[in-house]
């Protein structure tokens, strides 16, 4: 009954920021600096992604530099310097890289990466080769529709359905992405549904009824 809903394609920022498996730190850290990006894509071939480089990847590199040459020999032959001693892409990245298809909707993306604890998925298509990035800012992008955007889309797409009749006595009133729905209908046992599917719309934040059925009404809408 709904527009189709937004994927990750809607929202991805491309072109993406990508390094190579040989690309060295300081690079790597240019990069970064350069397109004021949190994270870097390291591809091999015609864009096969291999893993992504962020900044968490990044600060054990400093954090390394605070101990004493004592408490360095230690830590490394114990192992747990990790990727400070890293000066490549290879040796730096997260690998595999957790990654998503175009076609995915918000929520999945969303719960992906709650899932596998990262802030930002490489989007690739069935063979694996990028087409772009998205990162948790940009799930937020469809709360930047405006609110007159909003209001038609659902006026069109959940009013119109569910109460043909008397769609003209129904008002969505929309600020700030709060949706209030006001007016008279004949049914209302299609009331809650209304609340749950305009609620559904992407970039609304919550909704409002204070709709009521009208006093002669005596059957559902046709």
């Amino acid at each position: 009954m709904t527009s189709t809903p937004y994927t990750v394609h809607d929202v991805m920022t491309k072109p993406v920021v990508t390094v190579t498996p040989a690309t060295e730190f300081k690079e790597i850290v240019a990069a970064m600096e350069r397109w004021k990006v949190s994270a870097v894509a390291v591809i091999e071939g015609e864009g096969l992604v291999v893993g992504v480089v962020s900044e968490a990847d990044l600060l054990p590199k400093e954090e390394f530099h605070e101990h004493r040459p004592g408490i360095i020999e230690q830590m490394r032959r114990l192992g747990d310097t990790g990727k400070a001693g890293s000066v490549r892409a290879e040796e730096l990245m997260t690998s595999p890289a957790v990654t998503i298809r175009p076609d995915a909707t918000l929520p999945q993306a969303a719960r992906l990466m709650a899932e596998r604890h990262v802030k930002r998925l490489p989007v690739v298509d069935a063979d694996g080769t990028i087409k772009g990035i998205v990162s948790r800012a940009d799930l937020l992008k469809v709360f930047l529709r405006s609110d007159d955007e909003l209001a038609a889309e659902i006026h069109h797409e959940v009013v119109e359905q569910l109460f043909p009749v008397s769609r003209k006595t129904v008002r969505v009133d929309v600020t700030h992405g709060v949706v209030t729905l006001s007016g008279q209908v004949r049914d209302a046992h299609r009331i809650p549904l209304a609340v749950r599917l305009a609620q559904a719309v992407e970039g609304v934040v919550s909704v409002r009824s204070h709709l009521e059925v009208l006093p002669s009404a005596l059957g559902h809408e046709a």
